[in-house]
């Protein structure tokens, strides 16, 4: 009983609103998981064409990021360039021969960007920082991006037994699970336990403590996929292989964060676009993969000579 003689009962608890942000990163996940999982298992120019479009917004969004900084890339050069590593990879998923084509077209992008540099008026007082601006984005997207269709079809290029069809989905989940677990646990173990910087000047959100629970998360997710892919012949990871390479994965991952941290605090932007509500643009979601996609096709393929 209060002093005036009224009577109350035990405060309600207050109701933590989900913010609009946070609602919208779960719905994008929610329906573009699923989505990409689907699209990977299907493969083929199914998964290309998801590839060609990421790798064009990005190039987009990179060039964007340039000019910020006073580059004028040739955007109508790169961006469909960007696609067309893609494309390459996925009319012919042999990386001797994706490799081949993809470095007679970025030659020709060098020379093409450099007549333009040489040229043209519009590509401002820089000449050279745009033209490098221009290789760079192309490689950068497409260039990566491109390894995840080469990676879903390893067990089909390299294989000498039967290949599972599950197979070659579960090679291109292995560096998006390590990225996402890695990022993940990042995250939450920086916000409960975080103290020290990791790298004040690129991101100054980042601690130690996250960084560290983040290789520790995948490692383990490295580990599990281990386990998933050891009844596998074409491309066999015991889980011991698999926690390395988690571990290689995950500082990678990392690399990549940040690596894209500095371009837009160079650019002095938050996002490097809005295409995805909550989440950003295409760099923002895909700058950890852009780094340990090309480096699990390597590892994987080493690991297979090496078993």
């Amino acid at each position: 009983m209060c002093p005036d003689g009224s009577v109350h009962g035990p405060r309600p608890r207050r109701l933590v609103k989900m913010s609009a942000e946070l609602r919208a990163r779960i719905l994008v996940a929610a329906a573009g998981i699923p989505l990409a999982i689907l699209l990977i298992h299907l493969g083929g120019w199914y998964l290309g064409a998801l590839l060609m479009v990421a790798a064009a917004i990005g190039a987009h969004e990179f060039y964007a990021l340039a000019s910020a900084r006073g580059a004028r890339p040739v955007r109508w050069l790169g961006i469909p360039a960007a696609s067309l590593l893609v494309l390459l990879a996925t009319h012919d998923p042999a990386f001797a021969a994706w490799g081949d084509r993809g470095l007679a077209l970025v030659l020709i992008l060098v020379l093409m960007t450099a007549c333009v540099a040489v040229f043209g008026r519009r590509i401002g007082e820089a000449p050279l920082l745009s033209a490098a601006a221009t290789v760079l984005g192309v490689l950068y997207t497409g260039g990566t991006l491109a390894f995840a269709v080469l990676l879903r079809n390893l067990p089909e290029v390299m294989g000498t037994l039967p290949w599972h069809p599950w197979e070659g989905t579960l090679l291109v989940l292995l560096p998006l699970g390590v990225t996402w677990a890695g990022d993940t646990a990042a995250f939450f173990v920086g916000r409960s336990v975080g103290k020290t910087r990791l790298a004040p000047r690129v991101s100054p959100g980042k601690t130690v403590e996250g960084g560290v629970g983040g290789l520790a998360a995948s490692v383990a997710a490295g580990v599990a996929a281990g386990f998933a892919l050891d009844d596998f012949g074409t491309v066999p990871l015991s889980p011991l292989a698999g926690g390395l390479i988690g571990l290689f994965l995950g500082a990678a991952a990392q690399v990549g964060d940040l690596a894209e941290s500095v371009l837009k605090r160079e650019a002095g932007v938050k996002d490097s676009g809005a295409i995805l509500p909550g989440h950003g643009g295409v760099l923002d979601r895909l700058d950890a993969l852009f780094f340990t996609l090309p480096l699990a096709y390597g590892l994987l393929v080493l690991t297979r000579y090496l078993a």
